[in-house]
């Protein structure tokens, strides 16, 4: 197996991690977005480490060809000629029970839209989130989870995820799976802002207002907001579960 490895963030930090320990021999290339942990660690055992290219042209470093290309927590869009050369294509991690919330803030609206929630791997294709279905996880969730909470769940279970898929793909022995287009959503990065805004005049349920309010609450993230007589404010919410 020659892998190409395109890697960001602490989930793919952490992929990075396991197939240096595990699959050292397979890595033939490891791309990441600028010279952080990723990079540092590639440098230290010798690995082949590049900076991404935003033409989508195919590095240097693989000229000899390469089997897969495995996206860990890749934040940019991979087209043409990059996508179509490794042999078996890209497999990517997305943090969504896909079809459920293609695209971005996957945590948000799985609780404004009370979809199902969980990691899934799939192939990559031209469209956005749109490949077959390689592998899954769902992930329960219920009313003390927030925007927050999901988030990590969702980084804990993906890691695990690809661990234990990981054998399969490099040996070739998986399949892959359509997804359901009638059961597909898929939300824009900037969705989430005028999503985000309460008004003080409009009549919501008390669930709805409850959910949109904790899917906006994330430590170190804005939560919602509204506006009164020209003031802004901005609210999240704690809801913790009782003994009855």
């Amino acid at each position: 197996m020659k892998l190409a490895l395109f890697a960001d963030g602490q989930v793919g930090l952490r992929i990075t991690q396991f197939l240096v320990d595990s699959y050292l021999g397979d890595l033939a290339l490891i791309v990441t977005t600028q010279k952080n942990e990723i990079h540092a660690l590639a440098e230290s055992r010798g690995l082949a480490v590049d900076l991404y290219d935003a033409s989508h042209a195919v590095p240097a470093a693989l000229a000899d060809g390469v089997d897969l290309g495995v996206l860990a927590w890749w934040p940019k869009i991979i087209r043409n000629p990059l996508l179509a050369f490794p042999k078996h294509g890209f497999v990517n991690t997305h943090p969504s029970l896909l079809p459920h919330n293609r695209g971005k803030h996957y945590n948000f609206w799985t609780l404004v839209e009370q979809t199902p929630f969980g990691v899934t791997l799939h192939r990559v294709d031209e469209g956005v989130d749109t490949g077959e279905i390689v592998a899954q996880r769902e992930i329960a969730y219920g009313w003390s989870d927030n925007g927050g909470s999901l988030y990590a769940k969702a980084q804990e279970a993906m890691v695990e995820l690809f661990c234990s898929t990981y054998p399969g793909l490099r040996a070739g022995d998986f399949e892959s799976t359509a997804q359901n287009s009638e059961l597909a959503s898929f939300h824009h990065s900037s969705e989430i802002e005028s999503a985000s805004r309460i008004d003080l005049d409009r009549l919501y349920s008390a669930r709805d207002i409850l959910n949109l309010l904790r899917a906006r609450t994330f430590a170190g993230h804005p939560g919602c907001q509204f506006e009164d007589i020209g003031d802004h404010f901005e609210v999240s919410i704690e809801i913790k579960k009782v003994q009855s």
